[in-house]
């Protein structure tokens, strides 16, 4: 089918997966998968620290967001904005047509894809001194602190942490932090 267009999708953020999964079932029970192609949901690949080991895990590229490689004709443009999840198709006006995306920003979000799932890329935050964090490894998880210094050539941040009712420093790596 050549009439199809790149869509954006908005979903509740954390839901993509199970947006993806009724989208696809719900074409199957219409009778409808000519008109909708693909469902995509860009992941990107990052190294999270967890219990002291590094653990490859993919999380959403653009948290909230799907690509639908679609023909909206007739009921399918409906079907979807009815899925559990979905909020809206991205439209010039609130509650407008859908907005095909244009060529080039499709390739450049499947050739982004194809790079992510390539390099698992170490999370190398660029936090802030100020920023509040929270400890996720080591001694002090579950910890919540505020970065001092950042070594950015180390990968390292300062962090001060409440410790009985005193402001601790401690050297901690940014993967055994994340942002609150």
């Amino acid at each position: 089918m050549s009439d199809t267009n790149w869509y954006v999708l908005k979903s509740i953020s954390g839901q993509e997966n199970k947006v993806k999964t009724y989208i696809e079932n719900e074409m199957k029970h219409h009778g409808l998968e000519d008109f909708v192609t693909q469902v995509v949901i860009p992941m990107e690949k990052v190294i999270q620290l967890r219990n002291g080991k590094k653990v490859p895990k993919e999380k959403p590229y653009y948290p909230g967001y799907l690509m639908v490689e679609a023909n909206l004709a007739g009921e399918v443009p409906h079907i979807i904005k009815n899925i559990p999840g979905v909020i809206s198709f991205l439209s010039l006006t609130k509650g407008g047509d859908p907005v095909p995306m244009r060529k080039s920003e499709v390739n450049r979000m499947l050739g982004r894809m194809d790079e992510l799932s390539e390099f698992a890329v170490e999370a190398n935050i660029p936090f802030i001194v100020g920023e509040n964090i929270k400890v996720i490894d080591g001694p002090f998880n579950g910890f919540n602190g505020t970065i001092e210094k950042l070594f950015e050539d180390k990968k390292k941040i300062e962090v001060s942490v409440m410790i009985f009712g005193r402001k601790t420093p401690m050297e901690l790596s940014y993967m055994q932090v994340e942002k609150v």
